[in-house]
């Protein structure tokens, strides 16, 4: 039996960019974001009238006011998570009446068994990807009508990008009957990037798209401006936010664990 890892074999450095624009559409911007360690998530709020703004900002300042704010890779599991989201579905129910909501996307670098992982969260249609050794891919699950008709097999992953409902979703945070999360638990491999995005990005970009930039871009902040920039140029309909998360080694180094690889995300998801 292999002996437990110390942390100091696989201490990691995390890099960020994040970019935020209302589009060229919208008045307002009721996208938030936060991304300070060990929390990186994007909220895309709903509701009209500033009340989705509302529900989104609640809904990252109540993430920004746990205890693991400022831990590098915490102790902190799916269910410390879920007591999180809670909290904020409560806050935002108390301050806006059921009358708004909002998704939210994003990640938790924990420690999980001796070694770094990746927790992953969704509650919408707001998305995390992830690019890691060559491998690129979304990891949650869209919560919306459409997503469940491509499940079902009734149209295909192409059809639904341009389907007319393909804005209404089946999970919110602050409003409606749903407000449970997916999570994910997969092991950091070496030179992992994750981007995180509402789906302001990933209506006007496809994965392709989103692909070339995070795929030649080498600085997360600089390849942040550039998603926004490229949405902007083919119409940005909608708010759009982006995170990009890089983990290497202290040394700037890659990173290379053996954490033991969980199921595939298929198999993973809840």
């Amino acid at each position: 039996m292999n002996a437990p890892v110390e942390a100091k074999d696989w201490d990691i450095k995390l890099t960020v960019g994040y970019a935020s624009d209302r589009g060229l559409k919208r008045q307002l911007n009721e996208d938030s974001l936060i991304a300070v360690e060990p929390i990186f998530a994007v909220a895309d709020g709903m509701g009209g009238h500033e009340a989705g703004e509302i529900a989104s900002g609640i809904c990252v300042r109540t993430l920004g006011e746990s205890s693991i704010i400022g831990t590098h890779a915490p102790r902190f599991s799916a269910a410390d998570l879920e007591e999180l989201l809670q909290s904020a579905d409560e806050h935002i129910r108390a301050e806006t009446g059921g009358r708004a909501g909002t998704t939210l996307s994003g990640v938790v670098f924990v420690e999980e068994s001796g070694m770094p992982y990746w927790l992953f969260f969704n509650v919408g249609d707001s998305r995390t990807y992830r690019l890691s050794q060559g491998r690129f891919g979304q990891i949650s699950v869209d919560h919306s009508e459409v997503q469940e008709l491509v499940d079902r097999g009734h149209i295909t992953q192409e059809q639904a990008a341009g389907h007319p409902r393909r804005h209404v979703i089946t999970r919110a945070l602050g409003t409606g009957d749903d407000s449970e999360a997916d999570y994910w638990l997969m092991p950091v491999e070496m030179g992992d990037r994750i981007l995180i995005c509402s789906d302001g990005l990933s209506t006007e970009l496809s994965e392709e798209q989103i692909y070339a930039v995070l795929s030649s871009v080498a600085n997360p902040q600089q390849a942040a401006d550039e998603l926004v920039q490229e949405t902007l140029r083919h119409g940005a309909r909608d708010n759009v936010t982006v995170i990009v998360v890089d983990a290497h080694g202290v040394d700037g180094d890659d990173l290379q664990t053996t954490a033991p690889r969980l199921l595939d995300p298929e198999a993973e998801r809840s």
